[in-house]
C-alpha cells in the first residue's frame, strides 16, 4: 500500500506515530513560510503542516500527493471541533506530488453556484465533493441492506435480459438494431414485468432483482432514460403478503441508514379518498389544507364558471394579503398547467369576501362559504371547476404549491402510507379504456366476475407506497387465469391476434399451471435520493443524464456514421417484408 493510514482515521491516540498519507489537496493556506494543507481522501481529511522552504512544491487545489510525517496534537486553541480529525495534524517530513491537477472548472470545496451541466460534464470532479460522495456511499449501503433483507426473506436473485422484444408498457421503447438479422430490432426493457411473471410460472416462487429499466419518455423534470428499480415477485400470495415484504424492506433501510423507526404497519388510504381529499394519488400528508368538494354547495349557482360537473376549493392561510401581482401570478401558474385560470376569493379581516369571484356569488353563497371551506379572516380560497379529475388535479397541485409558499411542510417529518384500491381502467379519450397500471393487474376479489361489465367502477388489486408525496413503489396481484386475462384484453380492445403478437410467450407459459402471484417494484433511485436528503435522483446516480437525456460527460447521444448505419442494418427491411 502507498499509505499507512487514511486521512480521516487520524485521532489523538495516533500522536507521535509516523504515518504515510495519500490523497488530494483540498485547501492550501500560507502563514509566513509555514504552509497548511487539508489532505482529502475517501475517508475524510487531515491537516498537514510543513515549511515552504522544505517542500517547495507549488501545490495547488486537487494535486494528488503523498505525505510522510508525524502526527501531533494541535496546539491549544487551534483545534477544529467540526472535523473528526480536528484535534491532530501531521507535521510533514516529505511531500511527493503523485500527479498534478489542471486549473479546475469549478471549486471542489463549496461548489456553490455551479451549473448542473458543468457538474455533470466533470462528474468525476463533482463526486469528489463530500455531499455527492456521501450520496454514493448511502446508495451502496442501501443496496447491501436490500440484498440482506431479501436474502433473509428467502428470495432468489435472478437477472433478466436487457435485450428483449418490444412490449407495450406505457412508454416508448429504446430500440437496438440487430446486425445479424438486418431489419429486426431488440427493445431495452421498460421493466422486467413479463420475465418476473415467467419466473413464477417456473416455480422459483420468490424472485427479486436490482433491475436496469429504460423508457424513452418526453422531457420531465426528475426522470432518467435509464433508471434502477428493485423488482420483487412472489407466488401463492395476496396483497397483505406483498405489503408485509415491502414494509420490512423500507423499515430496515430507514432504521439502519437514518436511525429512524417507521411506525408499522403503515397507514392505508384508498385511491378514491386520496383524490377527493388531496387531489393526488400520492398525497403528501406532512401538512393539512385538504380539498373541499363544493359541487353541491354551488349546485344552484348563477355563476357560470361554477356551473360545472365538479367544483372544489383549497384554502391558502394568510393568502388574503397577497398583492394583485401575486394573485395574477397564480393565474399564470394555473395556465402553465393547462388550466384556464384559478378562481379565488379573499376573506377580509371583517369576514367579508373580496376578489372578482365574490361579486358573482349570491348573498346565501357568500354568507356560508368561509365556514364551508374552513377559511379564517386573512385567508384566500382557490377554486377549480370543470371535469372532476381535471379540477382535482389542479387543486392538488395548488395545495402543494401553497404548502411550499407558506412553509407548511415539515421537512423533518417522514410520512409513509399505502394507496390502495385504484381503478382497473380509465377512459382513453377515444371512447375506449386503458389499464391504469398494466394489462396483467388483477381485479379486487369482489370484482373478479364482473369487472368487464363496469370498467369505470372496477377496482384493481393494486397498491402503491408513498413517502412525503412521492410514489416510491407500486405493484399488484397479477392475473394468472387465461379466461380472466382475455376479459381484460376485451375491455382494452386487444384482440386475440394482437395479444398473441404482443404477449404470446407469456400467454403460452400461462397454459402450464401458473400459480397465483403478485409483486411490487420500488424506484431505487428515488429511495436512495430520500435516504441521502437529495433534491433529485441525479444526485444519487454516478453518471446521470440531464432532463433532456443528454450526457454532458461523454456527449451521448451522438450521430453514427453511414458505415455504422449500414453495418447495423438500421435501414434494412426484414426478410419477410422484403
Amino acid at each position: 500500500m502507498i499509505r499507512t493510514h487514511t486521512a480521516g482515521s487520524l485521532r489523538e491516540e495516533h500522536a507521535g506515530q509516523q504515518v504515510t498519507l495519500a490523497g488530494w489537496v483540498a485547501r492550501r493556506r500560507d502563514h509566513g513560510g509555514v504552509v497548511f494543507i487539508d489532505l482529502r481522501d475517501a475517508s475524510g481529511s487531515a491537516q498537514v503542516v510543513f515549511r515552504e522552504e522544505d517542500h517547495a512544491h507549488d501545490l495547488r487545489a486537487e494535486y494528488c500527493v503523498k505525505v510522510v510525517g508525524q502526527v501531533r496534537v494541535r496546539p491549544e486553541g487551534n483545534e477544529n471541533p467540526d472535523l473528526p480529525t480536528g484535534a491532530v495534524e501531521v507535521v510533514a517530513d516529505t511531500v511527493e506530488v503523485l500527479s498534478e491537477s489542471a486549473p479546475l472548472p469549478f471549486p471542489i470545496e463549496g461548489g456553490v453556484g455551479v451549473s448542473e451541466e458543468a457538474r455533470l460534464k466533470y462528474r468525476y470532479l463533482d463526486i469528489r465533493r463530500q455531499q455527492v460522495a456521501e450520496a454514493m456511499r448511502v446508495r451502496s449501503k442501501a443496496t447491501y441492506l436490500a440484498n440482506e433483507v431479501m436474502n433473509e426473506l428467502g428470495f432468489v436473485y435472478v437477472e433478466t435480459p436487457t435485450l428483449t422484444r418490444s412490449t407495450p408498457e406505457g412508454a416508448r421503447d429504446f430500440l437496438v438494431p440487430v446486425r445479424l438479422q438486418p431489419g429486426n430490432w431488440y427493445a431495452l426493457p421498460q421493466s422486467p414485468q413479463l420475465f418476473k411473471q415467467l419466473l413464477q410460472v417456473a416455480g422459483l416462487e420468490r424472485y427479486y432483482q436490482l433491475a436496469k429499466c429504460y423508457r424513452d419518455e418526453d422531457l420531465r423534470a426528475d426522470r432518467q432514460p435509464e433508471f434502477t428499480q428493485i423488482d420483487i415477485e412472489m407466488s401463492f400470495v395476496d396483497q397483505e403478503d406483498v405489503i408485509e415484504v415491502g414494509e420490512k424492506l423500507v423499515a430496515r433501510l430507514w432504521r439502519e441508514i437514518l436511525g429512524y423507526d417507521i411506525p408499522m404497519p403503515l397507514p392505508r388510504m384508498t385511491y378514491a379518498d386520496a383524490m377527493a381529499r388531496y387531489g393526488s394519488d400520492k398525497p403528501d400528508l406532512r401538512f393539512g389544507q385538504e380539498l373541499v368538494d363544493m359541487t353541491d354547495y354551488f349546485s344552484g349557482t348563477s355563476f357560470r364558471v361554477f356551473q360545472a360537473d365538479h367544483v372544489g376549493a383549497v384554502v391558502m392561510p394568510g393568502g388574503g394579503s397577497q398583492t394583485r401581482k401575486e394573485l395574477d401570478g397564480w393565474q399564470e401558474w394555473a395556465r402553465s398547467r393547462g388550466a384556464k385560470g384559478l378562481a379565488y376569493v379573499l376573506v377580509q379581516e371583517d369576514g367579508t369576501l373580496g376578489g372578482p369571484v365574490a361579486k358573482n356569488l349570491s348573498e346565501q353563497e357568500i354568507s356560508g362559504l368561509a365556514d364551508k371551506v374552513g377559511a379564517a379572516p386573512g385567508d384566500a380560497v382557490f377554486f377549480a371547476a370543470g371535469a372532476r379529475n381535471a379540477a382535482r388535479d389542479l387543486l392538488g397541485a395548488a395545495r402543494l404549491e401553497i404548502g411550499r409558499r407558506c412553509g407548511l411542510i415539515d421537512e423533518s417529518q417522514w410520512s409513509f402510507l399505502w394507496v390502495v384500491d385504484a381503478p382497473m381502467f380509465e377512459e382513453d379519450g377515444e371512447g375506449g379504456w386503458t389499464a391504469v397500471h398494466h394489462p396483467f393487474t388483477g381485479p379486487k376479489p369482489e370484482w373478479a366476475d364482473n369487472f368487464q361489465d363496469h370498467p369505470g367502477e372496477a377496482l384493481a388489486y393494486a397498491y402503491d407506497m408513498v413517502c412525503n408525496g412521492m410514489e416510491i413503489g407500486g405493484g399488484s396481484i397479477r392475473i394468472h387465469r387465461a379466461e380472466m386475462q382475455q376479459r381484460v384484453f376485451d375491455v382494452l380492445g386487444i384482440s386475440k391476434e394482437e395479444a398473441e403478437s404482443k404477449f404470446g410467450f407469456l400467454l403460452e407459459a400461462f397454459k402450464y399451471g401458473p400459480p397465483p402471484h403478485g409483486g411490487i417494484a420500488y424506484g431505487w433511485d428515488r429511495i436512495c435520493m430520500l435516504l441521502s436528503s437529495g433534491d433529485s435522483i441525479r444526485d444519487v446516480i454516478a453518471f446521470p443524464k440531464t432532463a433532456s437525456g443528454f450526457d454532458p460527460l461523454t456527449g451521448a447521444p451522438t450521430p453514427i456514421t453511414a458505415g455504422q448505419r449500414k453495418e447495423a442494418g438500421v435501414d434494412a427491411r426484414p426478410k419477410a417484408e422484403a
